[in-house]
């Protein structure tokens, strides 16, 4: 900026040099620096820094430097150059780090596995579903809600025998804790679901007993849940199976008594019309 204002001070407002982007002042220094430093706007200021001949300037006029308003292409060229250049460099570095970083942030995400942004995305989620904060949602929400959450916690549908396998603890009145079910996302992406965790390890997920509500009682799981109601479609199915049984061996018999009925009945038909045959005989012979 000081060398810019040393030389080019009193260039006249052309181009890319105006009321506000020139070299008077310190300031307006900086503005015009920084402007050029993303390679916006330099070939203007180039331009105007290197006006040096007439009509375009006038180096007679009254003014600290010895050429007039003229510019210095001389200096300028040399000046801005190697400005652009090493502000480039230095930007093109900068961009370069930023993206660095962040892959190298990135990977660390993937091999630490979840993180603090994944539990505060459940735990977001998990409000539009429990605005109150009881801690708890109905058994009927829990396929919805996996569904609805991001990626890696997210199991999307159909995700019944998912859920299923995660064996989570349901509570009275049909009721899923927040915890439980955090845990056994954070598990089946782990891939330690069904690998057991003794009491030496402390560098479980998450702490599942930890601020427990005061009405949570685990009555059943998932797994018990679905296995009643297995057991109770197979009894169902027996059910129906055997009052069909029952209906179609009624509906046999009564047919079997309606056939009787009919055989007795074509019997003593028969046994009425014979005597009378009989007698029409007889009655022929005597004539």
């Amino acid at each position: 900026s000081i060398f810019g204002m040393s030389f080019f001070g009193y260039v006249r407002k052309t181009a890319g040099i105006t009321d506000l982007f020139n070299f008077e002042t310190f300031p307006n220094s900086i503005i015009v620096l920084f402007q050029m430093c993303t390679t916006a706007g330099w070939s203007g200021v180039f331009q105007a820094l290197t006006n040096d001949q007439p009509p375009d300037c006038d180096p007679t006029i009254n003014t600290p430097s010895h050429k007039g308003d003229c510019g210095n292409t001389a200096i300028a060229t040399p000046f801005l150059v190697s400005y652009v250049i090493i502000t480039s460099l230095v930007v093109i570095n900068m961009y370069i780090a930023v993206i660095l970083e962040n892959f190298s942030q990135a990977q660390e995400d993937v091999q630490q596995g979840l993180t603090d942004d994944d539990y505060d995305m459940y735990y977001e989620k998990w409000q539009h579903l429990d605005p109150s904060g009881s801690q708890f949602i109905r058994y009927d929400q829990l396929s919805d809600f996996v569904d609805n959450l991001e990626p890696p916690l997210r199991i999307p549908k159909p995700n019944h025998l998912a859920l299923v396998d995660l064996d989570l603890p349901i509570c009275e009145h049909d009721r899923m804790h927040c915890v439980d079910i955090l845990d056994g996302l954070t598990k089946y992406f782990l891939g330690t679901l069904h690998v057991p965790i003794t009491s030496t390890e402390t560098d479980a997920p998450i702490d599942i007993k930890k601020d427990r509500p005061k009405d949570y009682h685990s009555t059943t799981t998932t797994v018990q849940r679905q296995r009643e109601i297995y057991l109770s479609r197979i009894g169902l199915k027996g059910f129906r199976n055997n009052v069909e049984r029952r209906q179609n061996e009624r509906k046999n018999q009564e047919l079997m008594l309606e056939k009787t009925i009919d055989d007795e009945l074509i019997e003593s038909n028969d046994l009425d019309t014979t005597p009378l045959i009989s007698n029409d005989n007889q009655n022929y012979e005597i004539n």
